[in-house]
């Protein structure tokens, strides 16, 4: 489904509710309004990204970069929309934005149970190098810590 219409570009505080509402349709626990604010506006290591068609944010991800390191912190698509290929856009223009950063290696967690999200990531070359036993709040799901290195 990806195509013109579909575009991403950096977060602002126009998108705040949009994302927020994707956050508690994706999210067992949802980050708050705030705390969405708080990375767009206030944190200087933050990218977000939303992607827009016709004017609606149907998805978005963000990354946090720390000296060569990305650490994506999230990326979420509106359940309309889910397997048309929005989160590979999001994912393919974080990783744009880490290399426009100088950013050499990409890390995240994912639920161990969240096969979509582990195909997205291994069909970026992220590889599988740890689990963070109990690390998800809601049920002490374990996370899988994926790299992607030299990108």
């Amino acid at each position: 489904m990806i195509n013109d219409e579909i575009q991403t570009c950096k977060a602002s505080l126009y998108h705040i509710d949009e994302m927020f509402i994707i956050s508690t349709l994706s999210f067992p626990i949802s980050w708050s309004k705030e705390s969405i604010k708080k990375e767009i506006m206030e944190n200087d290591q933050a990218i977000y990204l939303v992607a827009i068609k016709d004017n609606t944010v149907i998805g978005y991800g963000g990354v946090w970069v720390i000296l060569d390191e990305g650490h994506i912190t999230n990326i979420a698509v509106h359940p309309e929309f889910r397997n048309t290929g929005v989160a590979t856009l999001i994912l393919d223009d974080l990783i744009e934005a880490c290399k426009a950063n100088s950013v050499q290696h990409m890390t995240l967690e994912v639920r161990t149970s969240n096969i979509v999200a582990i195909s997205l990531y291994k069909s970026f070359n992220f590889i599988e190098e740890g689990i963070r036993k109990r690390y998800y709040a809601d049920n002490g799901e374990d996370a899988l810590i994926m790299w992607k290195h030299y990108i």
